[in-house]
């Protein structure tokens, strides 16, 4: 086996490939929407409202990191609302959480739950309007959602063959814990926002068409649910992809990576895209291109092999189809 070929099966088996394809049991179940309000499998819901689109969002944590690291569980669940926000060329608004945890024999959680989303919403000048409240719970648990508006939207419905696969990504980072690169909660708040906003100004000038936010699912497993929903292939040429130096490929592919995108463009659009991410210092590459079949394909050297055929399907959300509103 070459090792192309035993990075892509680790990096298979560690995309969440099955979890995403457990979506499926849910979105069959789900009525359709109404006439012109935008399909399901973005990062966001988009609802029509004037001239734009009012963003809503919601994202559960992992029950481990809210045991073992309960403020920066806290701190990621705004950050991801946030992301998803930007995701779809939006700016964020406010946000309201859902927390459980036992207050009588783990009163600490709690505490540092509230300290996480609160130490968030100050940086990323959000606040904190509502939620529910159980401590009585037997475990703890986080889930936060996020209200956002767009003037222009970015879309996983937007990517088309002959367009241009454009990655950006924060590499001014560190690792915290396995599969968490953290290049937010030391960065300075101005600066984070400032990165933030290049998104809907992507949107609202007509740079990029298609984006999605790079999740827990790995730069590959993320450009599949974007593929999915476009109904499109993509080939991606793994050394152009950015990368922290002293990182192996595996723990890269599948990170998290905090600041990520994925983009696609047309190829005149390139260096305009490449250059608004360049200059605020975060590392972007064109990686690939869009293709019109239903393959993601993964070059290194002088070998070309398949990552996945998305016509095995993954959350069902794919252009065409996508009629239901329950997100990813």
């Amino acid at each position: 086996m070459s090792e192309l070929a035993a990075l892509l099966g680790q990096v298979r088996a560690h995309a969440g490939i099955g979890l995403k394809q457990d979506i499926t049991t849910v979105s069959h179940g789900l009525d359709a929407l109404p006439d012109g309000w935008h399909p399901n499998g973005d990062d966001t819901a988009a609802i029509p409202c004037g001239d734009g689109w009012q963003l809503l969002a919601i994202e559960g944590m992992q029950g481990r990191l809210v045991r073992e690291q309960p403020w920066f569980a806290g701190w990621c669940a705004v950050m991801v609302n946030c992301s998803d926000i930007a995701a779809m060329g939006g700016r964020p608004l406010a946000v309201v959480d859902a927390l459980w945890a036992d207050a009588e024999s783990d009163p600490e959680t709690a505490k540092a739950l509230v300290a996480g989303m609160r130490d968030a919403c100050r940086t990323f000048g959000l606040s904190l309007v509502g939620g529910h409240t159980n401590l009585r719970a037997a475990t703890p648990s986080l889930a936060v959602s996020i209200l956002g508006h767009a003037n222009a939207l970015l879309s996983s419905f937007a990517a088309t063959a002959g367009q241009s696969l454009v990655m950006a990504v924060d590499l001014r980072g560190e690792f915290t814990g396995p599969g968490n690169w953290n290049a937010a909660t030391t960065a300075p708040p101005e600066r984070l926002r400032g990165d933030m906003a290049l998104l809907p100004q992507i949107a609202e000038t007509g740079l990029a068409t298609a984006c999605k936010d790079i999740s827990q699912a790995g730069v590959l497993g993320t450009t599949l649910m974007l593929l999915e929903s476009s109904d499109v292939g993509a080939h991606i040429h793994l050394p152009d992809v950015p990368r922290p130096e002293n990182v192996d490929w595996q723990s890269w592919l599948t990170a998290f990576p905090s600041f990520g995108y994925l983009l696609t463009c047309s190829p005149a659009q390139e260096q305009q895209l490449l250059q608004a991410f360049h200059e605020r210092g975060i590392a972007a590459a064109v990686i690939g291109d869009i293709r019109p079949d239903h393959s993601l394909t993964v070059s290194d050297a002088d070998q070309t092999l398949e990552f996945f055929d998305l016509q095995q399907g993954l959350t069902g959300f794919r252009n065409g189809h996508a009629r239901r509103h329950h997100y990813a």
